[in-house]
């Protein structure tokens, strides 16, 4: 009995750094942001007035909380689909053992180990008014394209940059559940009669769909969540025309510009709520997607 209350001891000894910071680095403040939610704070002074549920009203009667809203949700729906299908069809092309596979997924993981805030710079010159794709732009159909100053523009550029550099990571994800689907599933199916695109479509596909929501999801969490590039490319404003505002940057606003800490949690609140809904609903989409496949 001795030795096994010493066991335990030194077993929840080992855990007490990880748990002592979780509990002082995420517990703590989120539960302090919880009631930071229905007050308004001064985060110089450190003054506190409480004021019940007016921060969530102020937020839903600002056109920038819609702006980021709109922004936010069409980054969502354009991005994780796209770098879900690219990165599924760029790990089955990997999987077919085609020549220079190993060089070109080498080649292909570059841009997730480049830092944000470095891809950020590389786009921002390829697509600034005297750049490379603008200049392409006028040489090819006689037209000046300002990518950066144009707000039906900027978003979509920030998109690429998202997509460009988030592939590779999802595309290693998917390779990794490509090689652990049976042989002899593949093997079946063309006994059966079925071609290259059936196989994909009938094994490798329903094979891969908890991977499938591991990236979907990851994909949201990353994509509500988008920051350092928004705030690199228009320096913090969101522009152009709040074209570039997103939830994460409107928060860093109203935080750090307006002084506002309070309206600041409760938009973060607001943020969570929403991608815990939204990760929600296509959870039960993909598993009831699964069932009845």
């Amino acid at each position: 009995m001795g030795n096994r209350r010493y066991l335990n001891f030194q077993g929840y000894s080992f855990m007490m750094p990880a748990l002592l910071a979780i509990l002082f680095f995420t517990i703590v403040p989120v539960v302090y942001a919880f009631f930071m939610m229905f007050y308004k704070v001064d985060i110089l002074s450190g003054a506190r007035t409480f004021i019940g549920l007016d921060n969530f009203r102020k937020i839903f009667e600002d056109p920038k909380f819609w702006a980021s809203f709109t922004n936010t949700f069409r980054y969502v729906l354009v991005v994780v689909p796209i770098q879900t299908v690219i990165a599924m069809a760029l790990a089955a092309l990997l999987n077919s053992k085609i020549n220079f596979s190993r060089g070109f997924l080498t080649i292909m993981f570059i841009p997730t180990l480049t830092s944000s805030s470095a891809m950020t710079l590389i786009f921002m010159w390829l697509f600034n008014n005297n750049g490379l794709m603008a200049n392409m732009m006028e040489q090819l159909f006689g037209m000046k394209v300002e990518f950066l100053t144009n707000p039906s523009l900027a978003l979509t550029v920030i998109m690429a940059m998202n997509i460009f550099s988030t592939v590779p990571h999802f595309m290693v994800v998917f390779l990794s559940g490509l090689q652990d689907i049976p042989d002899s599933l593949y093997e079946a199916a063309s006994l059966d009669g079925a071609n290259s695109f059936k196989k994909f479509l009938h094994v490798t596909v329903p094979q891969l769909m908890p991977i499938t929501f591991y990236v979907i999801t990851m994909g949201l969490v990353g994509c509500f969540q988008i920051f350092d590039q928004a705030f690199i490319l228009s320096g913090g404003t969101g522009g152009p025309q709040n074209s570039t505002l997103t939830f994460s940057l409107y928060i860093y606003q109203l935080a750090f510009t307006s002084n506002d800490m309070g309206r600041a949690t409760a938009l973060a609140f607001v943020l969570g709520t929403i991608i815990f809904a939204v990760t929600y609903i296509v959870n039960k989409l993909l598993k009831a997607d699964e069932v009845n496949g």
